[in-house]
């Protein structure tokens, strides 16, 4: 007999850009937007570092129907807002071609700070995530499960790419968001921590030593996250269409549904060395889902699509349970027709990043009308 899942809560949030329709530029735009837009969405719209930045964040969402009607409404509101104002919105997690260095600055302490403190570090962040919150109430069941899903990481990122091109030039990379982000400290794959309390000792160890001034400056490929009762998955680039979001989003909650159910089973997925999986995370910000990653069991190299067909056969038995099948199936239509960078690539290639752009503009729009 199947053991019974616990009820997982999601949150997504994305960071959006604000581009400026006539020259494809970004535009910095964000305080008319927050005054425009927290009429309707309150405290789910907020400002990011850059002033041509946008985050929207979900409300606590208890199905994957519940998040699609949550993503569809907040595109559909910001794409609104910024059409107001003659301007358009696109999910990707960097720009074809603007350039960090003509960026306006948020005038919030927290990113005067970062400036201070980082220098060109903080200011080269012209750069745009997902952020996907599972909801788990233990706070030491959090950890554990926290700590064996670093193994998935990669191929998540590899299926999310959309961050191929920076300053005019495609970098060669799938996800070159990666790159610009580990930049920063407390930034990658987390450490090894089997417990709350030492996730906790960690925090005042940085506080006390003035590395951090409170634990969201802790900013790991996934962290258990300090005010809610959530792990939080930060790897991914944004999703250029709504349904690779989902896909993304499902996938994530299948992983930590399969996790719980193996720890009630008493059992655990093995757990690797943390540069070993860094190696397929560089392969998947490489090549994406052209890439092969280390299948670290067979001790060989194995085509990223076909790993990711064995991820959907590990979860399978969780899919029905938690509502998600249909979604984490879109998996298929990704492999097959490529993912937002690919196809950022593909319209680069015909010489246009203007298009690319428009490209951009449409895909975050799918689905929302």
């Amino acid at each position: 007999m199947k053991t019974r899942l616990p009820e997982l809560t999601i949150g997504i949030e994305e960071e959006y850009q604000i581009i400026d329709p006539e020259t494809r530029e970004l535009k910095p735009f964000i305080q008319e937007f927050l005054e425009q837009g927290q009429i309707v969405l309150q405290e789910q719209i907020k400002a990011e570092q850059l002033q041509c930045q946008v985050e929207v964040g979900s409300e606590v969402c208890r199905s994957i129907d519940e998040a699609r009607q949550e993503l569809i409404r907040l595109r559909r509101s910001i794409a609104h807002l910024a059409s107001r104002n003659g301007l358009r919105i696109a999910a990707a997690s960097t720009h074809p071609f603007s350039s960090w260095q003509e960026q306006d600055v948020t005038e919030a302490e927290r990113y005067v700070t970062m400036q201070e403190t980082f220098g060109d570090v903080a200011r080269r962040l012209l750069i745009f995530g997902m952020h996907v919150h599972v909801g788990i109430p233990d706070r030491n069941l959090r950890m554990d499960i926290m700590d064996q899903s670093l193994y998935f990481l990669p191929h998540l990122l590899a299926l999310s790419t959309s961050s191929p091109l920076w300053q005019g030039r495609d970098t060669g990379l799938k996800s070159y968001r990666s790159v610009i982000f580990e930049s920063l400290p407390r930034s990658g794959l987390p450490p090894s921590l089997r417990s709350y309390a030492e996730y906790e000792r960690l925090v005042d160890v940085l506080v006390q030593t003035k590395c951090i001034e409170e634990p969201t400056q802790i900013w790991w490929d996934v962290r258990p996250h300090p005010k809610f009762p959530t792990i939080e998955f930060r790897v991914c680039d944004v999703c250029t269409k709504i349904d690779e979001a989902l896909c993304l989003t499902a996938l994530l909650m299948a992983i930590v549904g399969k996790l719980i159910r193996l720890r009630r089973n008493n059992q655990a997925w093995r757990r690797y060395p943390r540069h070993l999986i860094y190696e397929n995370k560089w392969r998947a910000m490489r090549y994406g889902i052209d890439g092969k990653l280390i299948d670290f069991g067979k001790g060989e190299e194995v085509p990223l699509r076909f790993l990711t067909l064995e991820l959907l056969d590990f979860v399978d038995d969780v899919l029905d349970d938690l509502n998600i099948r249909k979604e984490a199936e879109y998996v298929h239509t990704i492999l097959a027709e490529g993912t937002s960078a690919d196809r950022q690539i593909a319209r680069a290639e015909e010489g246009d990043l203007h298009a690319v752009v428009d490209g951009l503009i449409e895909e975050t729009r799918e689905g929302c009308d």
